[in-house]
């Protein structure tokens, strides 16, 4: 019982030390949990790898947010929460990855399609593709379908002035890639106004 009281009471002292910016207390933290850490992130990984490189960034963050330990849990109990974290975090990030892929397999997909049936695949299309969907979606609604900013806004939940602002940015984003800025005012002469 003594020994176990003596561990946490040396390891509060090493965390107060580290959050004072002692490297050897930060040292003497990676080497005391970094094992224990490896093993809990093998269990849920399945990956050696990917325990060790995901170890490694929670030591990291664990440097950069000691000052947010607050003593309430064990000390290994807040690395968990870490790594677990920056594992939930990893895998969003690969799975955004991979339908970014899966996005564009679906959109060479689409493209040939259009094009086997010698229907125009649109410059304007392959451009639209291209705007991140927060963009693209209030656009699309907006003037393919005719939706006001306000329901826009309320299926995005987003406010109506934030939908506005992403069409416009979104369309200049288009007509810059397309280079329409010039080729619009030659081919509408009677629309361009003098001041």
């Amino acid at each position: 019982m003594m020994g176990e009281r003596e561990g946490y009471c040396r390891m509060d002292a090493l965390i107060k030390n580290a959050k004072k910016g002692d490297h050897l207390a930060f040292a003497m933290l990676f080497k005391e949990n970094y094992p224990f850490l490896v093993k809990y992130l093998m269990k849920i990984t399945m990956n050696p790898d990917t325990a060790e490189e995901l170890a490694q960034e929670t030591m990291a963050k664990c440097v950069q947010k000691i000052h947010l330990y607050n003593g309430q849990s064990k000390f290994s109990t807040w690395l968990v929460s870490i790594a677990t974290n920056t594992y939930i975090d990893q895998c969003r990030k690969m799975k955004r990855e991979k339908n970014w892929q899966g996005q564009e397999e679906i959109f060479r997909k689409l493209k040939w399609h259009f094009e086997s049936r010698n229907e125009e695949w649109n410059d304007c299309l392959e451009a639209l593709g291209r705007l991140p969907e927060d963009v693209r979606i209030p656009i699309i609604l907006k003037h393919y379908y005719g939706y006001s900013y306000e329901e826009i806004g309320e299926w995005m939940k987003i406010s109506p002035g934030t939908v506005k602002s992403r069409v416009h940015n979104g369309i200049k984003s288009v007509r810059r890639e397309l280079k329409l800025g010039e080729e619009t005012k030659s081919h509408y002469p009677e629309q361009q106004t003098t001041k």
